[in-house]
């Protein structure tokens, strides 16, 4: 079985790893008559041209940036950040395999059976987030009279922005995706009219205290998908430092993971694979590995300039709050 870890020690660039991890999984699928790993080929081949920065790109990420400029003018007294990012390749890997492992064991446990190739093509069709967006932003507190009016105020923007970005980005040519019902707002803040568009993680506040928006847009000029994820300072500090951090979330995903074991080795080849890639990469030590802009002296002291392990960085765009008045906004 071909594994992404076989070329990540060779000393070769990210696009050369990619390269050859996309022609021996595509032969090994034909050879094998495996149709999973031509669908995983084929993801692999869409994070290429995304890691390539292609001119799209640049032109996605101005669109946002007039989004930004709507917000410095109508929002002069709060502070608030962009940033954009395409998915590493590492955290894209783990979730496609994720995705096959979770999706088969929950058949097997609701039926006692696996599902069809047909049914696990469509559970690997749901990928919308390669790349995102995030938006924070924050009320310095020198506008409120109060922490509880501070954070109940910053919250009514916050659900403000989320009711006027859909409109904003179908004028410029994207197209608000449905939620499915996933996660549906029950903040009487949103509008009725982009209910149907977000997932609300802050009015179903979570078990690890994980609060966000998040909306999904299709960009037709580019026909690819883009997230965007709308937070308050707080929100983005429980997600990055505090008790939403990633790495607890992804402790959580390996305990989770462990427990597949209980499908019966050889039954299920696409989980088996699944599985073992899975492992292999949590297992992953990343002090050893040679890839070009890359470094890391243990798993949390990481340097990564090829969105191997974070991602690539897009939109790095700040606005500081400089309007100040002794009246209230």
């Amino acid at each position: 079985m071909v594994t992404l870890n076989d070329y990540l020690y060779s000393g070769s660039t990210i696009f050369r790893i990619l390269n050859n991890y996309i022609r021996d999984l595509r032969k090994d699928a034909k050879v094998n008559h495996n149709e999973i790993d031509l669908v995983h080929s084929n993801f692999l081949i869409h994070i290429q041209e995304m890691l390539e920065h292609n001119d799209f790109l640049t032109a996605q990420s101005q669109k946002i940036r007039e989004f930004y400029r709507y917000m410095a003018k109508e929002y002069p007294f709060l502070a608030f950040t962009f940033r954009g990012r395409i998915k590493s390749l590492i955290r894209a890997e783990e979730k496609f395999n994720g995705y096959i492992v979770e999706y088969i064991y929950d058949y097997y446990e609701k039926y006692g059976s696996y599902p069809s190739v047909a049914q696990l093509k469509d559970r690997l069709s749901c990928f919308r987030d390669f790349i995102a967006y995030r938006i924070v932003i924050s009320l310095p507190k020198c506008y409120s009279d109060s922490e509880e009016d501070r954070k109940k105020r910053e919250l009514e923007y916050l659900y403000q922005i989320a009711n006027i970005l859909p409109e904003f980005l179908e004028e410029r040519g994207f197209t608000a995706e449905p939620a499915e019902g996933i996660m549906e707002s029950t903040s009487p803040l949103l509008k009725e009219e982009v209910h149907p568009y977000y997932r609300d993680y802050i009015s179903h506040n979570g078990v690890n205290e994980y609060q966000s928006l998040h909306i999904t847009f299709y960009d037709n000029s580019s026909r690819s998908y883009a997230e965007v994820q709308l937070r308050t300072k707080e929100m983005d500090d429980v997600a990055e430092i505090g008790s939403a951090n990633h790495r607890l979330y992804e402790k959580t995903q390996e305990k989770d993971r462990s427990r597949r074991e209980a499908i019966p080795e050889g039954e299920c080849r696409y989980f088996d694979d699944a599985y073992e890639r899975g492992m292999k990469l949590l297992n992953l030590q990343m002090k050893d590995l040679d890839v070009n802009m890359f470094a890391a002296t243990d798993n949390s002291h990481v340097n990564d300039g090829c969105g191997l392990y974070r991602g690539r960085l897009i939109l790095p765009y700040e606005h500081l709050s400089r309007f100040q008045t002794d009246s209230e906004e």
